[in-house]
Parts: structure tokens; sequence; C-alpha cells
């Protein structure tokens, strides 16, 4: 099945889950925008739910994490120590904060536009890893809190693709730095490397 015969849009009865639930099923789904025909297949996704010591979501609602509290489905759009921006999506029911950050993807097509925004040598340095991606795909600011179940900029297409997902901690945080919440294509090479905070507790 090619992306443009896929069923259209994810619904939002697929992000109505918990975060672990749709982090995992979204490995091997399409990541589309599509006001410049551009697109990806997810290869790596970390879950964060309120109860989680590394969630934005864990000291309560904020003007900033307000689209992590529902609906599901939406963009949540930050900067990541105020230099990067990083892609989430929210997960779960209204008024319980949680959401799925998006972290590494393989690109399938609109290379050309991709990398007038990322300029690198080699494909594989295009989406690996949450900053990353958000250049390539031109994901800002702006678009927190937009809808990813319509017909908007950005959504998420399935295609039948169905890679072997494994788990692990995840990068970089320091606090449930031994959480297994990372979901990734097993030997992928399109997958950001694992670095664990030097400022976690040793395990």
């Amino acid at each position: 099945m090619t992306i443009d015969t896929a069923p259209a849009v994810l619904t939002r009865v697929f992000f109505a889950r918990q975060a672990p639930q749709v982090a995992r099923d979204l490995v091997g789904m399409i990541l589309y925008r599509r006001d410049a025909d551009v697109a990806a297949r997810i290869v790596e996704v970390e879950a964060y739910t309120h109860d989680d010591p590394a969630s934005h979501a864990y000291a309560g609602p904020t003007a900033r994490n307000a689209p992590m509290w529902g609906p599901a489905g939406h963009a949540y759009v930050y900067r990541s120590y105020g230099m990067h921006w990083c892609f989430n999506v929210s997960t779960g029911t209204d008024g319980v904060g949680q959401g799925c950050l998006i972290r590494a993807a393989q690109p399938l097509r609109g290379h050309a536009w991709m990398r007038a925004r990322r300029p690198v040598e080699r494909d594989v340095d295009l989406l690996r890893g949450p900053a990353r991606l958000c250049q390539a795909f031109g994901i800002v600011g702006s678009m927190s809190g937009s809808d990813l179940c319509s017909d908007g900029v950005l959504h998420f297409r399935d295609d039948g693709v169905r890679p072997d997902v494994v788990e692990g901690p995840r990068v970089g945080v320091t606090r449930a730095a031994d959480w297994p919440r990372r979901y990734y294509v097993a030997g992928s090479r399109w997958v950001s490397p694992y670095r664990r905070s030097p400022r976690a507790p040793s395990p």
C-alpha cells in the first residue's frame, strides 16, 4: 500500500488510549505534512503520563502544556532548553495529562523540502532525533494545539506496515530514567542513539 492509497487520517479513537499503548502503535505509522507533500515513517516514540516525573504534565496543567490535557490527537510543541522544537501528540482522556514524543522517523517523500530546512549530507541525519525531526518537517510552536485527526497540515496515516517494536529507557531524561517507555524499530539505522543523562541517578 502506498502513501497515497493509505487510509486517510488516524482517528481520535487511536489516540484516546494510554500513552504507552499509543506510542508503541505509532511506530511504523506515517507522519505526513500535507501542504508540502512530505512524509516519513515513524521509527521511535516515547510515552509520558501525568504520574511520570519526567513528564511535562507531572506538575499539573500550565499554559504551555495545555494540549497534553486533552482532547487526544492534538499537537503539543515545545522548546527544549530554549533552543529546539519538539513535537508530541496528546493521548488518553480529557483532563488527564499525557502524550507521546515523536523522536525519529525514516524519510519517505519530500527529501528536498526537508533538506532545505535541515541541510545534511546523509538522509539518515534528517529526522533522527526530535529536534532534527521538527527542523526538517518545519514544525514550530505555532502548531501546538493543532488537531492531528483532521485534514490539517500535519496528520498520521497507516499503510499497514507493522515493524518489530522493542522498548527500553527513554533518552536523556534525568527522572524516571529507567522507565521502559521508549518504543522503536529494532535494529533501525533511523533510530536516534540511546544516551542516558549523566544527571540521572544510577540504576
